[in-house]
């Protein structure tokens, strides 16, 4: 009986042991699996990291390529002015203003624009500043309508090289906007946003190296009497030199003043997020990415930073236009600061 004993449990035993050392096996392989699928979810992200990060950059690339392009284009139509119109600035000013305009099919508010902003400037900030129109869209007939109104209206600023005009080609955006084809307007909505924001970055990189500051405009606003002599006293007189930007008008992204040596870095994070929010919206969004403090409360962070983030009162730019630049809306927004 005692040998039989003693074999029913060697045999117990080794049973016991045959089932740990696979129970042993089996957690081993899923840690093990564990740790591989834990390696491969961390190299995925650095790739997807890295991906964007090079997304960015090709994005910023192809900005610069379409940039450089259209200046070789424009020297070698420089006796043509059916495409495009433009007067070198020889010397830095002080101030580029940039207004993007697109066909709003029979109403354009460009020409009132224009007067507004070129005729409420005195000769000598004429001379330090240059105003520059982007025309982002591909639209022939609408391109050749705004060469000569301009052409027409306002020749004497083209030829002292104080206005300029430029056309944002068609090769610029196939690789980096691939609009859909969609008939709804969600769709039609997301990818006219998303051209905004693009054209905005384009103007924005050709108005860089022209002068120390770039104000955004929009081809459908009017500005106050002395408005270019108040934000000159305002920018040297009225503040410190320590600030992000400042707002001439609380509407969207009209009447936003930067630093040149800064244009590179906002073009940069637009870019990243171009298909995501309206670019004014990113504005908000890069001031808390740069300005504000992990765990800080938005509201903390801007009364901690309102000499840095700056309004301007009263604003000195109101928007007039009705037909919205997406086809078929209407807007009435209005500075109430104004």
């Amino acid at each position: 009986m005692r040998p039989k004993r003693g074999n029913v449990l060697v045999a117990l035993a080794a049973v016991m042991l045959f089932s740990f050392s696979c129970f042993c096996i089996s957690r081993l392989t899923q840690t093990s699996n564990q740790l591989i699928n834990c390696r491969n979810h961390i190299l995925e992200f650095k790739e997807k990291m890295l991906l964007l990060k090079n997304k960015t950059e090709r994005n910023r690339q192809e900005l610069i390529k379409a940039l450089s392009k259209i200046k070789y284009e424009m020297t070698q139509r420089k006796n043509t002015s059916v495409n495009l119109v433009e007067k070198k600035v020889n010397t830095l000013v002080s101030f580029a203003l940039g207004i993007s305009t697109v066909n709003r099919g029979n109403q354009s508010y460009l020409s009132q624009t224009l007067n507004s902003v070129v005729s409420r400037m005195s000769p000598s900030e004429e001379k330090d500043s240059v105003v520059i129109v982007s025309v982002a869209d591909r639209n022939e007939d609408y391109l050749k309508y705004v060469v000569d109104m301009i052409t027409k209206r306002f020749k004497r600023q083209l030829k002292s090289g104080s206005l300029e005009v430029i056309s944002i080609p068609a090769f610029f955006y196939p690789n980096i906007l691939p609009l859909t084809q969609s008939t709804e307007d969600s769709g039609k909505l997301e990818s006219w946003r998303i051209k905004q924001v693009l054209d905005f970055c384009f103007l924005m990189l050709y108005a860089q190296p022209k002068a120390m500051y770039y104000l955004q405009l929009e081809d459908d606003i009017i500005a106050k009497k002395m408005y270019f002599t108040k934000i000159t006293d305002f920018v040297h007189n009225g503040t410190s030199n320590n600030w992000f930007y400042i707002e001439f008008s609380i509407l969207g992204f009209i009447g936003k003043l930067f630093k040149s040596e800064d244009l590179t870095d906002f073009v940069r994070f637009f870019l990243m997020f171009y298909k995501d929010k309206p670019i004014d919206l990113l504005l908000g969004d890069i001031f808390q990415v740069k300005m504000c403090d992990p765990g800080e409360t938005p509201e903390k962070c801007a009364e901690r930073n309102k000499h840095i983030r700056i309004r301007y009162k009263p604003s000195l730019f109101q928007h007039v236009g009705i037909q919205s630049s997406f086809p078929g809306r209407e807007q009435y927004s209005k500075d109430i600061y104004y």
